[in-house]
């Protein structure tokens, strides 16, 4: 793994002239050499980046981020945090070409301002590299004038005004990219909706096996890496498509199965959650109630007449 540290840094590492701007640099992509091995890389940066990239290759070539291969006939748009792994690899060592833009954040550039508490607000700063944002040609073009905008600003002779531009620029270009990825989940109709009937499935199946008794209810980390996807992607897309959270539709199958139980069964209500992974009767209780209005006894008291 490749650390490193400061935006001078990465510019000496890819061969770039250094920064006019020790904490900001938004940088041609055509113009950073790749000085390793193709064939497998690891980085990890103490600064943002934001990288909006068109690749051609030839069609022997696979590329690949992650794990899954990127369809490169439109730009893409992708953020890396600080002291997240970026991997890379190539299936071969064939030339591939390049353009775009790199905009490199350093957080002591964002220091006292707004912006310093609200970028990690937005969710794709967490996503993998292999959810990165497919822009249209019009969504293109809109962000590379955001780019070229910051660019220009930070050439011309620094004032009082500079920073505060430049911010109000990231700030255009992050909340561009939040509706840009909801215009994602929802255009991408087929993919969205088979990681949602793959969810389904998941909790379906997790919910008629005896994992509920001996591992407890299923983790948003855990239904996201079943899913190979990140927790804060799948988050986002589920809220786009059926406006609930992860956490929430794991609640809703659970109330589903207790409802089926309650009605359909002589268990009592401490049986009945300790069958849906609960230690204590009084959290099943809690969590029913919150979904339902009702308690689980008031439930089955409405359904079936029967107390306990």
């Amino acid at each position: 793994m490749i650390r490193i540290k400061t935006i001078s840094e990465f510019h000496r590492f890819r061969q770039l002239p250094p920064p006019e701007h020790p904490l900001i640099s938004v940088t041609e992509i055509e113009l950073v050499r790749r000085t390793v091995e193709p064939q497998s890389a690891s980085w990890c940066y103490d600064f943002y980046a934001i990288g909006l990239k068109r690749v051609s290759f030839s069609e022997a070539i696979n590329f690949r981020y992650g794990q899954q291969p990127y369809d490169f006939n439109e730009g893409i748009l992708s953020f890396v945090a600080p002291n997240q792994l970026l991997s890379l690899s190539v299936d071969t060592k064939q030339e591939t070409t390049q353009s775009g833009w790199l905009l490199l954040i350093h957080p002591d550039f964002l220091w006292n301002t707004a912006l310093a508490k609200s970028i990690r607000k937005y969710d794709f700063w967490d996503y993998s590299v292999n959810e990165s944002l497919f822009l249209s040609a019009k969504e293109e073009a809109t962000l590379i004038q955001v780019f070229q905008n910051i660019r220009q600003e930070y050439h011309t002779n620094l004032d009082r005004f500079s920073k505060q531009l430049i911010i109000s620029q990231i700030e255009t270009l992050l909340t561009y990219a939040d509706r840009f990825y909801h215009r994602q989940f929802i255009t991408r109709e087929k993919s969205s909706h088979q990681l949602l009937e793959k969810l389904e499935t998941l909790l379906e199946d997790y919910f008629s096996s005896d994992q509920l008794i001996t591992k407890g209810l299923p983790t948003v980390q855990y239904v996201a890496e079943m899913l190979h996807v990140s927790p804060n992607y799948l988050r986002g897309l589920l809220k786009v498509l059926t406006g609930q959270n992860t956490q929430q539709l794991i609640h809703d199958k659970l109330i589903e199965k207790a409802k089926v139980k309650l009605s359909l069964t002589e268990l009592s209500i401490s049986e009945i959650a300790y069958e849906l992974g609960f230690e204590h009767p009084q959290s099943f209780t809690k969590l029913f109630k919150s979904k339902t209005k009702l308690s689980p006894l008031a439930y089955r008291q409405a359904l079936t007449g029967r107390s306990n």
